[in-house]
């Protein structure tokens, strides 16, 4: 072998390895946007577990409560379709039950306040996170190399649900 064709060689071991790495990066992204999805899943079902408590409660009127009930159950059981639209309505109640609720007397009423905004602000941070996940993870499948040689397989494309943007 002359100089000529170990250079090539090398080259081409050398492109190998950046798709190879591309690849990889792409795949690790794909596994964040997962991750952070299935975090912030967990979170917003707990919220409608909340949300299902304080109806039970003493805070909410019974309109309040079969409001917010209704709300929360749809929440819990929406199609990927609907998410949004469940999501947004559980908010949308809890912020009308939380502007109308009279004075909390009650320890567990107010532990159960407490844990709401604790949860409410995991939540946004929850959806900052999935939401850089996903723009990252579109920003990289963009790229003219990712598409050329169909680097993300099968992969379906990251996408964020409207609710989050209406959170940030």
């Amino acid at each position: 072998m002359n100089f000529k064709s170990l250079a090539i060689l090398f080259l081409i071991a050398i492109f190998a390895w950046y798709l190879s790495y591309l690849a990889t990066r792409l795949d690790r992204l794909h596994h964040r946007v997962e991750t952070s999805w299935a975090n912030l899943d967990g979170l917003l079902q707990r919220r409608a577990a909340i949300a299902i408590e304080i109806a039970r409660s003493d805070i909410a009127d019974p309109a309040s409560s079969l409001l917010l009930t209704f709300a929360a159950h749809q929440a819990r059981e929406a199609s990927v379709k609907d998410r949004s639209q469940a999501e947004t309505g559980l908010s949308g109640a809890l912020g009308i039950l939380l502007e109308t609720s009279t004075t909390v007397q009650s320890p567990v009423e107010q532990e159960l306040l407490r844990e709401l905004s604790e949860l409410n602000a995991k939540i946004k941070v929850a959806i900052a996170l999935h939401v850089e996940s996903v723009n990252r993870a579109q920003l990289i499948r963009s790229k003219w190399i990712i598409k050329t040689f169909r680097l993300a397989g099968r992969a379906p494309l990251p996408v964020t649900y409207e609710f989050e943007a209406d959170v940030l």
